[in-house]
């Protein structure tokens, strides 16, 4: 019994966050259909009855999931602009940072197939107007009026929804790191406008 109760000690108890990062380990490796408890539980190595001890149904962990997923765009994204006072510098900034987050373009891309199901429409929404809104500002400080910064704005956020389209589900061929990175380059060269008085 004292080795049984040993044993137990040994392994933590999982989280309902540990719950919440598989599921979207799972979103981005197999999509948001293959979230499902048995496998989920089989993945983290415990039975269905630690998952429901910490969510009542795979929508509640679905949700839960996708709002983590949202609020760490936030942290890894947005929060290291904010120190950047030059706007340009900060766009640049921005597609290269996003250029970087492949686990999270995966797991966007996923969604997008899946932007009518009740839980991932509204997330979807909220995170493409946060990052539109973003955008739009970011122009306007580079002294765009209010309609061209949003036109700018959509311009890049469409270019960036599209790529992802192109390369991860109409799967066409991979390219090489330089390559992308020359990708990268040209679309800050040709969507961020020069910074006013910088003599461009």
């Amino acid at each position: 019994m004292l080795m049984s109760t040993s044993a137990s000690q040994d392994k933590p108890r999982l989280t309902a966050e540990d719950w919440q990062q598989a599921a979207l380990d799972v979103i981005a490796e197999q999509g948001l259909a293959a979230v499902a408890v048995e496998p989920l539980a089989k993945r983290l190595g415990v039975t269905k009855g630690s998952f429901y001890w910490h969510f009542p149904s795979r929508e509640a962990l679905i949700k839960a999931s996708l709002e983590k997923w949202e609020a760490s765009d936030q942290q890894r994204v947005f929060d290291p602009l904010e120190h950047i006072a030059d706007p340009g510098d900060r766009l640049r900034e921005l597609f290269v940072l996003t250029s970087r987050e492949m686990r999270s373009h995966v797991i966007y891309s996923a969604l997008l197939n899946q932007v009518d199901h009740p839980i991932v429409q509204p997330i979807m929404q909220r995170l493409s107007q946060k990052r539109i809104a973003f955008l739009g500002l970011a122009y306007r400080a580079l002294g765009l009026n209010r309609r061209e910064s949003m036109n700018r704005a959509r311009l890049a956020y469409a270019a960036y929804v599209g790529f992802l389209q192109l390369m991860l589900q109409m799967k066409l061929p991979r390219m090489t790191t330089e390559e992308y990175e020359e990708y990268v380059q040209h679309v800050a060269e040709t969507l961020i406008p020069p910074t006013p008085n910088s003599g461009n």
